[in-house]
C-alpha cells in the first residue's frame, strides 16, 4: 500500500511539474510575442519615417510637393501662352492702326484729287462762259443813251446782271485793274501808255476784264501799263 501511495505521489508531482512547464512556456511565448510586436512596431515606425526623410524628399518629394510642382509647371505654361497672346494682339493692333492710317491717307488723297478734278472742270466751264459775258458788255457799251430805256435793252441788261450774280455765287469774281499797281500774277500787260493821271507801273487801261475762281486766276486781265 505504501508503495502504491508513493507511486501516486510521484505521478501527481510529475503532472504538477508538467503543468508548471507548460505555464512557463506560455509566459515565454507571451514574452516572445510581445518582443515580436515591439519589433514590428519599430519597423513600422521606420517605414513611416522613410516617407518624410530629407533624402526621400530630394529624390521624389511628398505627394503635396509633387502636386505643387505640377501646379507650378501648369501655371508657367499658362503664363507663356498669355504672353504669346498679348504679343499677337499687339501685332494685330499695330497692323489695324497702320491700315487705318493708310486708309485715311488714301481718303484724303482721293478727296484732294476729286476736288482738283472739280476745280479743273469748273474752270473749264467758266472759261467758256466768260466770252459770253464779254459780248454782253460790248453789246451794252454800244447802246446809245436814248435807247437804254428800251424794253429790249433793259431785258438784255437784266440777263447780264443775273449772269454776273450767278458767277459770283459760285466764287467767280472780276479782277480789279485800273488804278492798281501792275501785278504779273493778276495782270497781263500788252502795251505801255503815257498818263498824267497815274504813276509809272500803274494800270491805266483795262482792255479785257480778268476773273478769279476761289482765289485762283481763271483769266488774267489784259491791261495797258503806264510807262
Amino acid at each position: 500500500m505504501a508503495e502504491q501511495e508513493n507511486e501516486v505521489l510521484k505521478k501527481e508531482q510529475s503532472e504538477a511539474l508538467a503543468e508548471d512547464g507548460e505555464d512557463v512556456g506560455l509566459e515565454d511565448e507571451n514574452e516572445t510575442g510581445g518582443t515580436e510586436a515591439q519589433s514590428d512596431a519599430e519597423e513600422g515606425g521606420k517605414a513611416d519615417g522613410e516617407d518624410i526623410r530629407p533624402e526621400d524628399e530630394a529624390a521624389g518629394g511628398t505627394p503635396e510637393s509633387r502636386e505643387a510642382r505640377k501646379a507650378a509647371k501648369k501655371q508657367a505654361k499658362q503664363d507663356k501662352k498669355a504672353e504669346a497672346f498679348k504679343e499677337q494682339i499687339a501685332q494685330l493692333e499695330d497692323k489695324v492702326k497702320r491700315q487705318l492710317a493708310e486708309f485715311e491717307n488714301f481718303r484724303n488723297r482721293t478727296e484732294k484729287e476729286k476736288q482738283a478734278m472739280f476745280e479743273t472742270g469748273a474752270k473749264s466751264v467758266i472759261e467758256k462762259i466768260l466770252p459770253v459775258v464779254d459780248n454782253f458788255e460790248r453789246g451794252m457799251a454800244t447802246v446809245p443813251e436814248d435807247k437804254k430805256e428800251d424794253p429790249f435793252v433793259d431785258g438784255m441788261n437784266r440777263i447780264y446782271r443775273q449772269l454776273l450774280t450767278e458767277l459770283e455765287n459760285i466764287g467767280v469774281k472780276p479782277i480789279e485793274a485800273v488804278g492798281r499797281e501792275f501785278d504779273p500774277n493778276l495782270h497781263n500787260a500788252v502795251m505801255q501808255v503815257e498818263s498824267e493821271e497815274y504813276e509809272s507801273g500803274v494800270v491805266a487801261q483795262e482792255l479785257q476784264k480778268g476773273y478769279t475762281y476761289r482765289d485762283t486766276v481763271v483769266r488774267h486781265s489784259m491791261v495797258a501799263v503806264v510807262s
